[in-house]
């Protein structure tokens, strides 16, 4: 059963082999993480969707409201209406920064993210942080982002304040540390 596929049927990860699936933003409705590697990069940069809907109206949505969290309905990935269709992506004019995506999967190609970090920082260490691979959504707290000038570890800390993992993917919390742990130092390199 998986409630994604057949609402209310249940959801055979919870209590299953759980390696690849959510850490954070999880119900007991639905474990699944987001599939996209491009969603984590567009959450960083603030991207907007634009949409048109079955009478013609036109939507923007600004990427961070665009995902859902699964909550008792894991069937509705995004915001959009039965029948809306995306028409655009927009990007607003970059903040200058240095920007770095990294992706950690377990075959060198085709595969998804077992945890992916996406990352503009500026020259003073501030910046703005995705993460893929640990939630329903591309995750992105901007409070988080405030203990960026103290390191990956403060960042992980409160990126994944809550999160519940289990034996199979208790790792990601690790691994999204040093992975982002990397991504500055990527970064720093790259002003350097």
């Amino acid at each position: 059963p998986c409630n994604k596929r057949q609402p209310g049927s249940g959801c055979s990860a919870i209590g299953g082999v759980s390696r690849q699936l959510a850490v954070v933003g999880t119900s007991q409705a639905c474990i699944a993480t987001h599939p996209s590697d491009m969603a984590v990069a567009m959450r960083v940069l603030d991207a907007t969707v634009e949409t048109v809907q079955p009478d013609g109206q036109a939507r923007r949505i600004p990427i961070a409201d665009f995902h859902r969290l699964p909550g008792d309905t894991p069937h509705l990935d995004t915001v959009l209406a039965p029948g809306e269709l995306i028409t655009a992506v927009t990007l607003p004019k970059p903040v200058g920064g240095t920007q770095v995506y990294q992706k950690v999967r377990d075959r060198a190609s085709y595969a998804f993210a077992l945890i992916s970090v996406a990352a503009i920082v500026q020259p003073d260490g501030t910046g703005r942080v995705a993460l893929g691979g640990v939630a329903h959504k591309p995750w992105r707290l901007e409070a988080a982002e405030a203990e960026l000038p103290r390191g990956a570890k403060a960042v992980t800390a409160s990126l994944l304040a809550g999160a519940q993992p289990s034996h199979d993917n208790e790792y990601k919390l690790t691994l999204v540390e040093r992975t982002l742990g990397a991504v500055l130092g990527r970064a720093k390199e790259a002003r350097a």
